[in-house]
């Protein structure tokens, strides 16, 4: 009697995890979160729109986390989604997605500097986390230092044409303009700056110096990266290296 018990509890148990089994087998696989930073083309300003990675591919808004967010046509975005469907074989986009946040990134193109504008535009300390160049756009992960409170603090991608360099590349610098801010707090920032206006004739590439000042001024950091146009792949352009998921906590909105 006993042995027939104890045979009967197996059978069951051994029921249980194939019956588990099975249903574990047959679920949905739970959705992949990404992020990407993207432009939108939204010229109608419509709740449902296309947004172009930096890998040219495109999506399609179909699903959000707010029935309020219509962007601007032109602006960038980093968004966090997950792909529903894909739509490639259509020739006409390729994959609908649900986005479950976003967050606006600064973007701007080059500015040309000049004697009457070198104050405004600042020389306070911002540090460069990481860069890379995604189409047509020079990406920048970024810290600088700031109050907390609504201080607008200026941020600018620079070219200096006083400064002479004879390297065959194009020096830019990233400037900071704190505002009189008090520079207590730490904070981590994202900027997109348009560099088309550096295609040269005659080339499909050229190669970028961007300039930072460390934190006493005394010594300044050289990033080096290689901008693809023309006959170039543009999709070269796009690096692996997306921005830290740390920003989805930190960025902050009071740069400019």
């Amino acid at each position: 009697m006993f042995m027939y018990k104890k045979f009967r509890l197996l059978s069951f148990a051994f029921i249980a995890l194939f019956f588990t089994g099975c249903l574990n087998d047959n679920r949905d696989p739970q959705p992949q979160f990404l992020q990407s930073l993207v432009t939108i083309e939204n010229p109608e300003l419509k709740k449902q729109f296309f947004m172009r990675r930096d890998d040219d591919k495109l999506l399609w808004f179909a699903e959000g986390y707010t029935d309020y967010f219509k962007p601007e046509d032109g602006s960038r975005y980093l968004i966090y989604y997950n792909i529903l469907s894909d739509k490639t074989e259509t020739g006409m986009y390729d994959y609908d997605v649900r986005v479950t946040d976003a967050m606006e990134v600064l973007t701007k193109g080059i500015f040309n500097i000049t004697p009457e504008t070198q104050d405004s535009i600042g020389n306070d300390w911002t540090e460069i986390n990481s860069l890379w160049i995604g189409r047509n756009y020079l990406n920048i992960s970024f810290y600088y230092r700031g109050y907390a409170n609504d201080t607008p603090h200026y941020i600018n991608l620079v070219s200096d044409s006083s400064k002479v360099f004879t390297d065959n590349k194009i020096h830019l610098e990233f400037r900071h303009n704190a505002n009189n801010d008090d520079q207590f707090y730490q904070f981590a920032g994202l900027a997109s700056f348009d560099i088309s206006a550096l295609q040269v004739e005659d080339a499909d590439s050229v190669m970028i110096a961007v300039h930072v000042s460390s934190f006493d001024d005394t010594l300044e950091q050289i990033h080096n990266v290689t901008y693809k146009y023309g006959n170039a792949n543009n999709n070269d352009n796009t690096s692996e290296e997306e921005p830290n998921p740390v920003l989805r906590k930190t960025l902050n909105s009071f740069v400019q």
